[in-house]
């Protein structure tokens, strides 16, 4: 009976899945579009305007800066010294992707605190940015290193005339995406599930004391994650940029 019941609530109360809005007819294939695209297209539209705003008001700074320009040029300040202190000489080439990703995956990941579904919490989103990451890697290591010198990593450590290592080595290749992937997901899916238990099965009692759990959840692990997701990609795409040649 107590298992029913529960059940039951589970049913009703909690719901943390991923929902169709409406669909449309694409080329004779029907494509949903989903509450993670809707909540992708507020933080990315989010996004646009602060930078416009930003835009404009850094046109117009001033030697003494006021709150506004004080908070771009700390945002700005924060990103660029992180870059750097990670990719040193290559930060200039990649300060604007690692920048525009921080912003967007910190803002998906706290997007919970207003209600919305994090767009994080959809592997489609974590599986898309991580196979950024990926080509970039070895779009990087073609235009900086020797075709001699990748063949002779991805069959290391036997000689490069024996690859029986390369099977083991790609496969540990193919492996960045999908563990990039799905550290982000399952952090913020895990969160986004605790929250809905939350709400779904103590609707009655939590009224104020979730907030901590969305402190957690939304604001510490959600910043932790962008942060470890932003400097995996910056050290894969720093190596293969660097070169002994």
């Amino acid at each position: 009976m107590n298992q029913a019941i529960l059940m039951e609530i589970n049913t009703d109360n909690i719901d943390f899945m991923i929902h169709g809005i409406f669909s449309i007819n694409f080329f004779g294939q029907e494509v949903w579009i989903t509450t993670s695209h809707v909540c992708i297209l507020i933080v990315m539209a989010i996004m646009i305007i602060f930078a416009i705003v930003a835009n404009r008001k850094m046109k117009k700074a001033t030697d003494v800066p006021d709150g506004f320009q004080n908070i771009i040029e700390l945002i700005v300040e924060m990103l660029d010294n992180m870059v750097k202190g990670t990719m040193g000489k290559w930060a200039p080439t990649f300060v604007n992707y690692i920048s525009t990703i921080f912003i967007f995956i910190l803002l998906s990941n706290i997007s919970g605190l207003f209600g919305l579904r994090p767009p994080t919490a959809d592997y489609g989103t974590t599986l898309a940015l991580a196979l950024i990451t990926f080509f970039m890697v070895w779009i990087n290591k073609f235009r900086h290193q020797k075709i001699s010198t990748i063949w002779k990593d991805m069959t290391s450590p036997l000689p490069p005339w024996l690859p029986i290592w390369f099977p083991i080595n790609l496969i540990s290749e193919i492996a960045v995406p999908v563990s990039l992937s799905l550290r982000l997901f399952a952090n913020v899916l895990s969160g986004t599930v605790i929250m809905a238990l939350v709400y779904g099965l103590l609707r009655i009692i939590a009224f104020a004391w979730p907030a901590a759990l969305h402190v957690y959840f939304d604001l510490f692990s959600g910043a932790i994650q962008t942060y470890v997701f932003c400097m995996l990609t910056m050290t894969y795409v720093t190596q293969a940029c660097d070169t002994d040649d």
